[in-house]
């Protein structure tokens, strides 16, 4: 056995039906298209979302929604979830780092910093963005915070 002599299984390929080639071969005339109108005609071609003359679906229903070009989305993370953290792994200084390593985020996710919560001690956060009470209140805790771009 070669290239050569290599074939398609027996009955799984079938002939082309030659539509257009005369009465004789039963597929002349009218070549399968049936009689008059467009779809009979060559260049036919149904427009999307045609529903046969009917007010299609994109028209009636009404315009909604807007996506803004410069939203800026963050993991938006509380500071009894920092609290926790610090707390299990005895850390002085959470960053972006220490939260991937943790599970909250993934690479390239933004963090925003909330103040749902309360701190115990003190601590040095680093995130993207912080909430006014989350500033405050790890302030007066007596840590620092960085904002990270």
């Amino acid at each position: 056995m070669d290239l050569s002599n290599l074939k398609p299984a027996v009955g799984s390929t079938h002939r082309e039906t030659r539509i257009g080639r005369g009465p004789g071969s039963g597929k002349g005339g009218t070549s399968t298209r049936g009689h008059k109108g467009a779809k009979s005609r060559s260049g036919y071609k149904r427009k999307i979302g045609f529903e046969g003359g009917q007010m299609p679906m994109q028209r009636r229903l009404p315009k909604w929604g807007f996506k803004s070009l410069n939203r800026v989305e963050y993991k938006a993370i509380n500071l009894d979830v920092l609290e926790a953290l610090a707390a299990a792994k005895n850390l002085e200084k959470i960053g972006l780092e220490e939260l991937r390593n943790a599970g909250f985020i993934s690479r390239h996710q933004l963090v925003k910093i909330l103040g749902n919560g309360s701190l115990s001690h003190k601590l040095a956060v680093e995130a993207n963005a912080f909430s006014a009470t989350a500033e405050k209140a790890i302030t007066e805790a007596g840590g620092s915070i960085s904002k990270v771009k």
